[in-house]
């Protein structure tokens, strides 16, 4: 990746075959720490897999940018995100004179100056709008038809995905490429079991691990219930928690009165949003990574825990199966007394956990950075006919 001369300056095109992507800056700043990673190591693995293209950052903070990253400066637009995706975004690739243009997480200009590559993780806004039950969600579910009817182009995550757009949106199936995402086996990696890591006081080992923001749809109450039968199995009333890494998107303080309802007001551990490095001692921490999930368009904590070494307990539902294969776990999301009987097996059988460890480290190795680089340039170079 090269850096124009000056930030802010439209830099000069090189070599004529060179290809050059302007990425949606915004998005390396995103309050969504799924569409961050998604983005930070896609860049950096086309970076690392082409060097006849060159990325270009348009707007967004210099510092969230991976090192050595060319950028230019928002131009002039209403000071509203709306805003920034429909008239600034547009103007900066204009400025930058890209051959394509990328939006990671959703939302594009309805207009460019060249074809726009959009990226929709999933589309439970528009399949399930019951779960967002907000004033103005109205606006966001047009902006984002709007956005997947005007691409050249939509990227997704999942088979499982793909089919959801095309039911949402009729959109063609020749117009969605799948490209599943990737784990860093430098980040995410496994430590011999008996080996904990250093973790914050509030959390009492042996916990279960959610990760990911905490949504209706993530369905977490079944897990609270289901631990108030692993305690009563286990005979201890600390014998296991629920620790819950994410932002708290309004369904935390009903968790907790579940709990106290219960009989296990202590049963939830709720640590908010956590850095990487808490993140990756969380997972190694973990008996089990719990995801009782009823729509995901990926689920990428399931490709971490597996990376991880953490067995997984999940739902079978949406893209999940399409994820953990035959690596974990898979459950009814409904089903509270599997649930607790899983929890049970996993925590209390040792070799059951092994194997678990072992297909989840296998499984994880299929997914990589690499790959979704290619199949993404592979649209890049589709939408310019390079």
């Amino acid at each position: 990746m090269r850096r124009p001369p000056t930030a802010g300056s439209p830099p000069a095109h090189g070599d004529s075959l060179t290809l050059r992507v302007g990425i949606d800056g915004r998005a390396f700043a995103s309050p969504a720490a799924g569409v961050r990673r998604y983005v930070t190591n896609l860049v950096s693995a086309i970076a690392a897999v082409d060097d006849g293209v060159e990325l270009v950052a348009l707007g967004g903070p210099a510092a969230a940018l991976p090192a050595g990253m060319s950028r230019v400066d928002e131009p002039w637009h209403p000071p509203t995100n709306l805003g920034w995706t429909l008239v600034g975004l547009p103007a900066a690739a204009a400025r930058a004179r890209v051959d394509v243009l990328h939006a990671p997480a959703y939302t594009a200009p309805f207009w460019s100056p060249a074809p726009v590559v959009v990226t929709i993780h999933d589309v439970s806004y528009a399949r399930h709008p019951e779960w967002y039950p907000y004033r103005r969600d109205w606006v966001r579910r047009a902006f984002y038809r709007g956005s997947a009817m005007a691409a050249a182009h939509i990227v997704t995550v999942s088979a499982f995905s793909a089919g959801e757009i095309a039911a949402a949106y009729a959109i063609p199936a020749e117009r969605v490429s799948v490209t599943p995402l990737g784990v860093s086996p430098a980040a995410f990696a496994p430590v011999p079991e008996g080996d904990l890591p250093e973790l914050p006081t509030e959390i009492s080992v042996p916990y279960v691990l959610h990760v990911g923001d905490l949504h209706e749809r993530r369905n977490l109450g079944v897990v609270v219930e289901a631990l108030a039968g692993v305690r009563r199995r286990f005979g201890g009333a600390e014998a296991m928690s629920l620790v819950l890494a994410g932002v708290d998107r309004g369904v935390g303080d009903a968790l907790c009165a579940l709990a106290d309802q219960i009989g296990a007001a202590d049963v939830v551990v709720r640590l908010g949003p956590v850095d990487e490095a808490l993140l990756r001692a969380l997972y190694r921490g973990a008996t089990a990574l719990v995801y009782p999930s009823m729509y995901e368009g990926f689920g990428l904590p399931v490709l971490e825990a597996m990376a991880s070494g953490t067995p997984v307990i999940a739902a079978a539902a949406a893209a999940i199966p399409e994820v953990l294969g035959g690596a974990g776990i898979l459950l009814d999301p409904s089903d509270t007394a599997a649930w607790t009987e899983a929890i049970v097996r996993v925590a209390s059988t040792a070799s059951v956990r092994d194997e678990m460890r072992a297909a989840g480290l296998a499984r994880a190795r299929m997914f990589t950075w690499e790959h979704t680089a290619r199949t993404t340039l592979d649209v890049y170079r589709r939408v310019t006919r390079r």
